[in-house]
């Protein structure tokens, strides 16, 4: 049984790997086409549905009615 760091086959099939990884370098800068994607990009609307709000109420009654409830929650989470 061969040891694999000792593997002449492995150490070539790396090099050869490796060796191909060289030119790492962009061609372009992308920066400047990021600026223009972000710009074109309307801003997002922010606005949440009633049933996310229903939901945040009807949690916040059970944490004041109920506080027992915390760690329950927080082992949930």
């Amino acid at each position: 049984m061969s040891n694999p760091v000792n593997d002449p086959e492995m150490r070539a099939l790396l090099r050869e790997a490796i060796a191909r990884v060289k030119d790492t370098e962009l061609r372009r800068d992308l920066w400047p086409q990021m600026l223009r994607k972000l710009v074109e990009q309307p801003t997002p609307v922010v606005s949440v549905p009633w049933f996310d709000w229903a939901l945040a109420a009807i949690l916040s009654a059970v944490l004041v009615f109920f506080p027992g409830s915390i760690p329950a929650l927080l082992y949930h989470l």
